[in-house]
């Protein structure tokens, strides 16, 4: 009879804690973005998909499928497995997950046993001895008003949010490694332009030494030719030194200091895919799948969900501890018929003077929900200004690269008649100087546009929300 008494109890508890919540509705963002990219029907600047193919969300393409270079992927799965940033967002995870558990844990009925032993005396009075072993709930709270569902919901929301932040960290993480590894391939191109040129400029130099000794040119033209040397020689110098600190930053990020690069291929090598032609009139809605926006979300949902906790503790809460058992005060007795008991203590707290505690708390957990609110809006306005502004500069880089190579090619054959004019007596060496610059410096200005160019179809892939799945679903 005592332990079906004690189930009644228990289910009783347990049918009283499954009350609605007070907490409000999550309210809607109102991010007062346009419903489509303000752009050009297309972006095929932005990846190379084959005519026909179906365009693909970028979330939805694994970064091993956007960067096709073993190496690059190579890099980026050390730092996916060493980088401490992201383990750190890893740790946040296991972190909410167990006070998630936590709050879970206040919503079912805590059981335990005890058994007591007591024997005393003094002043020749000896008190009798006391056995006894029960069974029972401990200080369960009936939840009425759905404060400890709220509070449950909040952790975890804020564990689901975490987790959102990892998968941003990650995103970031494989971005920043892609773009220093362009940067490095940029670095070491613009190193072997600098070493080219000097060593043209070295042979160049050689011959106008000659024509000076034989009385040809003048020792002007001569101090000008030793400029471009040491210019040159200063650039391989200065290049050299940026390609070590692009190594020293791609270990870092990768988490293992000290490790050998390999050598970083051409630009067309590391970006073999790209992001398919985006359709015409691609909706903005695609944002929603960032997620940074998404853990903004979960943030939001959580501070609603405190709203009800704090709403809950206005109103009268009810703990409940029971217990069944034996005691007797002999030891062999605990056994024996007749030594059963049972025992209900409920305990009724109930809120009249708090000095303004529980309605600051309230306030507080508002104003937290306006705030996550408006941090939703900002991560969705954030993400359409960071989309719009990559497809921007799809079609303009693009031009760019386009006009850059045109320049290369015309500086080339600039320099090449120059050079010829010039040695056949024909024009001064500072005509010829002059086109050995316009080529040098046409040369970097398409080594930094072609980065530009990559820069901006890793960040497009980025900012849409693709990098934190590993391939395709």
């Amino acid at each position: 009879m005592n332990s079906r008494t004690f189930l009644c109890i228990a289910s009783i508890a347990l049918s009283l804690g499954a009350c609605a919540s007070l907490a409000p509705s999550v309210p809607e963002p109102v991010a007062e973005i346009p419903a489509t990219w303000p752009l050009p029907a297309t972006t095929g600047e932005a990846g190379s998909a084959a005519p026909g193919d179906d365009p693909r969300a970028a979330a939805d393409i694994g970064w091993r499928d956007f960067f096709a270079d073993p190496q690059l992927q190579a890099l980026i799965e050390r730092a996916l497995e060493h980088n401490r940033d992201l383990r750190v967002a890893a740790l946040n995870i296991e972190r909410a997950r167990a006070q998630y558990g936590i709050q879970r844990a206040d919503q079912l009925p805590a059981l335990g046993a005890a058994a007591i032993a007591s024997r005393g005396g003094g002043g020749g009075n000896p008190a009798p001895d006391a056995y006894s072993a029960s069974f029972g709930l401990a200080d369960f709270e009936l939840d009425f008003f759905g404060r400890v569902r709220d509070l449950r919901d909040a952790a975890l929301q804020q564990y689901l949010a975490q987790t959102e932040t990892r998968r941003t960290a990650q995103l970031v993480l494989i971005g920043e490694v892609a773009n220093a590894w362009l940067r490095l391939a940029a670095d070491r191109a613009l190193l072997a332009v600098a070493q080219s040129t000097l060593a043209n400029q070295n042979e160049a130099f050689r011959l106008t030494e000659k024509r000076h000794e034989l009385g040809a040119i003048s020792g002007l033209d001569l101090a000008q030719a030793r400029t471009t040397v040491e210019s040159a020689r200063a650039d391989v110098a200065r290049f050299a030194g940026q390609v070590t600190l692009d190594i020293n930053a791609l270990n870092l990020l990768t988490g293992r200091p000290g490790t050998a690069v390999p050598a970083a291929p051409d630009f067309e090598r590391v970006l073999a895919l790209g992001i398919p032609t985006l359709p015409a009139g691609l909706p903005s809605e695609v944002l929603l799948r960032r997620p940074d926006v998404m853990a903004a979300e979960h943030r939001l949902r959580a501070a609603s969900a405190s709203i009800g906790a704090a709403r809950a503790a206005f109103f009268p809460s009810i703990r409940l501890t029971a217990s069944v058992g034996t005691a007797s005060s002999e030891l062999s007795g605990i056994a024996s018929s007749g030594s059963g008991f049972w025992a209900l203590r409920p305990s009724l707290n109930l809120p009249i003077f708090d000095n303004g505690r529980l309605q600051g708390n309230l306030e507080l957990a508002k104003a937290d929900q306006e705030i996550a609110l408006a941090q939703y809006e900002r991560a969705i306005q954030s993400g359409f200004r960071e989309v719009s502004d990559a497809l921007s500069l799809t079609r303009s880089l693009a031009g760019q690269r386009e006009a850059q190579q045109a320049l290369v090619e015309a500086a080339t054959r600039a320099n090449e008649i120059s050079l010829a004019r010039y040695q056949a007596g024909r024009d001064p060496y500072q005509t010829a100087l002059i086109a050995q610059r316009a080529l040098y410096g046409a040369q970097q200005a398409l080594i930094a546009t072609r980065l530009a160019e990559q820069g901006n179809r890793v960040t497009l892939y980025k900012v849409l929300g693709g990098g934190w799945r590993e391939r395709n679903p």
